[in-house]
């Protein structure tokens, strides 16, 4: 239940904590008084500038100014190690004006060795960490030692962690604090929440506490000399329009969706950058190094921009940061909303913020978001429950830290809010999967980890926790490699690129990184070698960050601002053209109408199918459709997917789109499809690298990454072949049908899509016109299509020599 918040009728700061707000010129929010009087765990709800940080440490603040018996006070969780650095100088001022004599000091993987060995003997008052380092501090014997004493526990920026697995382990980490210390009280706090009663339960039970959301955000669209291309997604075309806002704030955030984009945005600014304005890159392929100095200047006000990617979506405080420019559609109104608050962080001011479409599509989806921002109508997927494998990383982890009894873990787990449906059965399977690797893996000794005895359950061999500890996570990212510039003792560090890229580059190739043209010089010690090559043409990195697809939410408004021609006020002119022709030549796609349109061009037939459902699941339809249609003899020869459609071509035209798109067929071509794919062995390797089948770092060195592949590759085709009930393989298939395929969305898209509008045309209608210029085509290799062209071409060759 969501309360609202009174004026307080009485002054309750302690008359030190009130002095100190005083002497700032502050007059505390009601939101941070209000956390004071919370008896209980509770998830507050503030606008970023709101001062939630503040909020969720006052009641620390007040409880170690009675006094402190030492040993550690209150945990601070975040999701990103910068945040802790940033949050250790904010925290600085209070305790300083306080007189508190106090500790506190991070733990993250940054933190050196030595200070990490101490803090398990002598913790500090207030500890600051990462999902992953906790869950490393809760493996140790010494845990309950460290832990006994901690009253409060805050989870910054919740919302980013429960969308994804690192928020399962840290909720699997809080049940078990919650038995070192059942006295201790959690507070969660996030700016942008889409369902705050499901947050809540999924921090195991909160009082919800929301704050007045303040001043509307000032938001637009950036005008721009020119109109956007009709296809790509760097915004290149209006470098000089964004360069010219640049000029005008004082300090700017220009967010891109991909570290590749940003690379080459930055790149493409400093072209511009005619007054030499000082502009900084951010990404998390960046060295450390590189990144803490971008941020050191921003806070020190020497940077007038800063291009960066999710690296900055979450922080305290990043400088006088009075403009946040969105360059490509959102995709994501949450992740919009949260990076329009990084401009002004004052609770009475708007926070201003302008977006750049990357080409004529994004131009819609831009005025879709919005439209969802003024509604304030946040998106995201409904939450699962939470995975296996990392339940059975935390189990492997539980036995690191000492004997365990199975009953009483399973009675814990079940209080984490991700967990609080896990049945007996699957508890079970994972502890008898973490104990011997499971049937067809139980006669191989490096499986054999857990055994029972008198009752409780224990490491088999003690030395296996190191190994256990040395993989810790739920990331599970493509191999990289670190860059630095070649000199004799080692370089200056930049970065890092994907194994994968590396494998690609030959001595004297160039590429870009951390905004600088490099020469590839060679590979030492898996370290990529490289030196300056300024002014040359770059490859480009391949990075792996996040591949975004537009929310479901936001693909609906997309669609239904498509549908309504009154809408389109919102829209340039030429884009409302664009929308007007395809109407008049074709059709509109409408919310529960399919739109399917077919076409000839230059020898080939063309099938577009407007799903508005994400890239990943147009992705696999059009492997899916490719399939039908290459057994029906169609000649399928390729596909390219967007988020708002699927083009396919083929030899043979389609004349029946309904066929290829039955719901039951489609199932049955992707379970076939799926057990026989690429995709089922990467989703394996994801899942079994985090339930610790598979090691990511080994003692005395790192596994390659085709090291990783390999071995991954040969368990997954065991397992097929020996063990197909096996639990890695159940956790593979819910992997890949929910993260890699999103096949579930196709499922949903068909079934909102009451009936098809089937349009045969004589030539390429308007919206599918981009869909020709799209890169990323994906070719049909092998099928009768193919084979059907090469018997055409020889046939015209052979009339060109005159032998037929």
């Amino acid at each position: 239940m969501t309360a609202q918040i009174p004026p307080p009728p009485e002054p309750a700061l302690p008359p030190k904590l009130q002095r100190w707000f005083t002497d700032q010129g502050w007059v505390p929010h009601p939101h941070q008084l209000e956390m004071l009087r919370q008896p209980g765990d509770t998830l507050l709800i503030a606008p970023t500038g709101g001062g939630k940080t503040l909020a969720g440490f006052l009641p620390s603040l007040a409880d170690l100014l009675k006094g402190t018996e030492g040993g550690l006070h209150t945990l601070y969780v975040s999701p990103l190690k910068a945040l802790s650095a940033d949050i250790a100088r904010a925290l600085t001022a209070p305790v300083t004006g306080l007189g508190l004599q106090i500790r506190i000091e991070d733990r993250t993987g940054d933190t050196k060795a030595t200070t990490r060995r101490r803090q398990r003997v002598d913790p500090p008052d207030i500890l600051l960490t990462t999902p992953e380092s906790l869950a490393l501090l809760l493996s140790y014997p010494e845990a309950p030692k460290i832990f006994a004493g901690v009253k409060r526990v805050i989870l910054d920026e919740i919302h980013a962690l429960a969308e994804s697995r690192r928020g399962d382990q840290l909720m699997l980490g809080l049940a078990r604090l919650r038995v070192l210390s059942p006295a201790l009280t959690v507070t969660g706090l996030s700016a942008t929440v889409e369902d705050p009663e499901g947050l809540a339960r999924f921090m195991g039970g909160a009082h919800i506490l929301q704050a007045d959301p303040g001043p509307p955000p000032d938001i637009a669209m950036l005008a721009t000399t020119d109109p956007p291309p009709w296809s790509g997604g760097g915004g290149r075309y209006a470098v000089r329009d964004v360069m010219a806002a640049i000029r005008e704030a004082r300090l700017t955030l220009v967010f891109l969706n991909t570290r590749a984009q940003a690379e080459l945005f930055f790149q493409a600014l400093w072209e511009v950058n005619d007054t030499n304005e000082p502009i900084g890159l951010h990404h998390g392929s960046l060295a450390r190094e590189a990144r803490q100095k971008v941020e050191a200047a921003m806070v020190a006000g020497r940077l007038r921009a800063v291009v960066c990617t999710g690296s900055l979506d979450l922080g305290l405080d990043w400088g006088d940061v009075d403009l946040v420019i969105q360059v490509g559609a959102p995709k994501n109104v949450k992740r919009l909303v949260q990076r329009i608050g990084r401009a002004n962080h004052r609770y009475d001011t708007p926070s201003r913020a302008r977006i750049v479409a990357a080409n004529r599509f994004e131009e819609i989806e831009c005025a879709a978001a919005l439209e969802a921002v003024r509604a304030h109508d946040l998106d995201g997927d409904p939450r699962g429950p939470g995975p296996l494998d990392v339940l059975c990383q935390h189990i492997l982890l539980t036995a690191c830290a000492g004997p365990f009894s199975a009953e009483a873990l399973y009675t814990e787990i079940q209080r984490a809010g991700p967990y609080t449906g896990l049945s007996q059965e699957d508890f079970d399977a994972c502890l008898d999967y973490c104990a011997t690797g499971g049937y067809a893996l139980r006669a191989y000794d490096r499986w054999q980890r857990l055994m029972q005895r008198q009752g409780v359950w224990q490491l088999r061999d003690p030395r296996a926790a190191r190994d256990l500890r040395m993989n810790i996570g739920t990331i599970v990212d493509s191999e990289t490699l670190k860059v630095r510039m070649k000199a004799r003792r080692g370089g200056a560090p930049l970065g890092e690129v994907e194994e994968a890229f590396a494998a690609t580059l030959s001595p004297g190739d160039t590429f870009l990184i951390g905004g600088q043209v490099v020469r590839y010089e060679g590979l030492h010690d898996l370290v990529v070698e490289v030196s300056p090559a300024r002014g040359r043409d770059p490859k480009i990195a391949v990075y792996s960050g996040t591949k975004l697809a537009t929310s479901t939410q936001l693909s609906h408004r997309v669609e239904a601002l498509i549908a309504d021609p009154a809408r389109w006020q919102a829209l340039p002119p030429h884009c409302r053209d664009w929308l007007d022709r395809q109407g008049r030549l074709s059709g509109l796609p409408q919310p529960r109408v399919l739109l399917v349109e077919t076409f000839p061009r230059k020898d080939r037939h063309y099938t577009c199918i407007y799903g508005f459902a994400g890239r990943n699941a147009h992705q696999t339809l059009g492997l899916l459709v490719t399939k039908r249609m290459e057994d029906l003899g169609l000649g399928p020869l390729g596909f390219t997917a967007t988020d708002y459609a699927v083009l396919i071509w083929s030899v043979d035209p389609v004349h029946h789109p309904a066929s290829l798109l039955e719901p039951a067929g489609l199932r049955m071509g992707f379970a076939d499809w799926l057990g026989q794919n690429a995709v089922m062995k990467r989703a394996f390797r994801t899942v079994a690298t985090i339930a610790g089948l598979i090691q990511r770092t080994l003692p005395g060195g790192r596994r390659s990454g085709k090291q990783a592949v390999f071995s991954s590759d040969i368990l997954y085709d065991t397992l097929r072949r020996h063990d197909p009930q096996h639990l890695m393989l159940r956790m593979t298939q819910d992997e890949a049908q929910r993260g890699l395929v999103d096949f579930g969305r196709i499922e949903d898209m068909l079934q909102a899509h009451e009936r098809i509008a089937y349009h045969p045309l004589a030539h390429v209608s308007p919206l599918a016109a981009p869909l020709l210029l799209e890169a990323g085509r994906v070719a049909i290799r092998g099928g009768s299509g193919e084979m059907r062209l090469m018997e055409q071409e020889a046939e015209r060759l052979m009339k060109e020599a005159g032998l037929t």
